[in-house]
């Protein structure tokens, strides 16, 4: 029998269980399942990127893949963080907290979208389910193009 006493959390807490709370914080804010094979068939695809970094110096917020020469910042978006109007469900314990949790992350995706787009750059988001060649196809399509234009007004 363990000497550690049960975790009771206090009035409030985001997690409704010692169990829960090492499970919600066990979870990835960076370097994804759906993250990592999209970067890596991005590099295949010969494209250089920043990786977790601020496409904005004053902008607290990290993009998932930033090409700053062509201005474009890539989400991956996980299905539950950000609100999949396919696949999000909203959870049965501590709904409450949780729906607002959900809530929260899309007016700040929404945020930083609105204030990239007004400093000039391009924000490409995908959802975890996309299949990941379709969205490399589609960043590289993209980064490229707006290099070739970038090019042409120099």
């Amino acid at each position: 029998m363990s000497d550690v006493p049960p975790w009771n959390p206090p009035e409030g807490s985001w997690a409704s269980s010692a169990a829960r709370r090492r499970n919600m914080q066990a979870i990835r804010s960076r370097d994804t399942k759906p993250e990592t094979l999209i970067r890596r068939l991005v590099h295949a695809r010969g494209l250089r990127y920043r990786v977790a970094a601020r496409p904005l110096p004053d902008l607290r917020r990290t993009a998932d893949m930033v090409f700053r020469p062509a201005k474009v910042a890539v989400f991956i978006d996980g299905c539950y963080w950000h609100g999949c109007p396919e696949h999000y469900v909203p959870p049965k314990t501590n709904s409450g907290y949780w729906s607002e949790k959900v809530l929260r992350n899309v007016a700040r995706d929404r945020d930083t979208d609105q204030r990239l787009k007004n400093a000039g750059w391009l924000v490409l988001r995908f959802w975890e389910h996309e299949p990941s060649d379709a969205c490399a196809d589609e960043i590289a399509e993209v980064v490229r193009r707006r290099r070739v234009t970038d090019d042409k007004r120099a």
